[in-house]
């Protein structure tokens, strides 16, 4: 039986050519996705290295675990707002035309209340963990994706090297210990 191809422009010869160009004018090991919204705990980023023997271009975004901390228990608290609100929908933050939050209506504010008290029990209870990890996207629809979780302060441009470098040599170590957060109440 033949195996199914699922590769992409990722994988192109004259595609990865073109990135090799743009990395090496830049003078790193990478480039940044421009297009997304980078900062000092999450980076989206490019770079060259080899899958099952094969060049591919590696879709990565590299966090810190702070933030995936934070997304995974703002996740659960919305998961159950969800199931406590029987007409549950996100709520959008709306800015008016001075750029000031809209104020949010009486379920809107129930619901958000109900989510911050969730977050403060999980947060309480130390419930939720997280832990550096690696997952690779074989079906991404370019190149193979990469979801990295490192427990850092912030994403550097040193860090994203020492990453590649590791990765692309076999030689990278995951620290396995379970991690716990508290979000920051300013925010």
């Amino acid at each position: 039986m033949m195996k199914k191809s699922n590769k992409n422009k990722g994988y192109d010869p004259a595609v990865i050519a073109e990135y090799k160009d743009k990395i090496k004018a830049a003078g790193k090991s990478y480039i940044l996705d421009e297009e997304d919204e980078n900062s000092d705990e999450y980076v989206h980023f490019y770079f060259v290295g080899s899958h099952d023997g094969e060049e591919v271009i590696f879709d990565s975004v590299l966090y810190t675990l702070r933030i995936h901390h934070e997304s995974e228990v703002f996740e659960i608290a919305e998961d159950k707002a969800e199931k406590h609100f029987p007409h549950y929908k996100k709520i959008k933050f709306e800015e008016d035309e001075n750029g000031d939050f809209e104020l949010l209506n009486q379920q809107e504010e129930e619901i958000g209340l109900y989510m911050a008290e969730v977050i403060a029990e999980l947060e309480e209870e130390d419930s939720v963990k997280v832990s550096e990890h690696v997952d690779l996207d074989l079906d991404h629809e370019f190149g193979i994706g990469l979801d990295i979780g490192l427990h850092i302060e912030s994403v550097t441009h040193a860090i994203i090297e020492r990453f590649i470098h590791d990765f692309n040599t076999d030689k990278l170590s995951l620290d396995e210990s379970l991690y716990s957060f508290q979000m920051n109440q300013g925010e």
